[in-house]
């Protein structure tokens, strides 16, 4: 017998006739039950994970808008002032510019000059042309975590802190 007939009839002889590699139906449902399982699993911690990551956010925008006040307020040469309302949860950086909504969840709170108080509620940030400003603290908090976002009176710089 030639050398390929040899190798195909050890082929066919090791493996049933009419049967080709794969997984049975059994092998892909156990597959997925424990996909499912792992999935439901893994819900609830995201849902605890989720107020932390969209605290961060928070702090984020109001660090961002606060370096984007800077930074209008050096490329136009004039004052610019950032207010935020701890009670209504709004960030004005005015312009005629609508005010952006905070998530009520999160507590605020603000530490600016006294001079800056707009209200029992209020206050501002104000940044100057030459980069420095009135600077102060913003805390941005939700049941045991808090970040602070900060301005640098001589500086200008905005830097969040956990």
């Amino acid at each position: 017998m030639p050398t390929a007939a040899k190798a195909a009839t050890a082929r066919t002889a090791t493996s049933p006739a009419g049967t080709e590699g794969g997984f049975t139906l059994f092998e892909l449902l156990v597959v997925l039950a424990i996909l499912g399982l792992t999935v439901a699993l893994a819900v609830p911690v995201f849902h605890r994970v989720m107020p932390g990551l969209e605290l961060k956010a928070a702090a984020r925008t109001v660090a961002a808008a606060m370096r984007e006040a800077r930074g209008i307020a050096v490329s136009s040469n004039r004052e610019v002032a950032i207010t935020i309302d701890v009670n209504s949860h709004l960030l004005g950086l005015g312009g005629g510019r609508p005010a952006e909504q905070l998530d009520p969840r999160f507590a605020l709170s603000l530490f600016t000059a006294a001079e800056e108080r707009v209200g029992g509620s209020a206050g501002s940030f104000r940044f100057y042309p030459d980069g420095t400003s009135t600077g102060g603290r913003v805390r941005v908090s939700y049941a045991d975590r808090q970040y602070d976002v900060l301005v640098n009176w001589i500086t200008g710089a905005v830097k969040i802190q956990d």
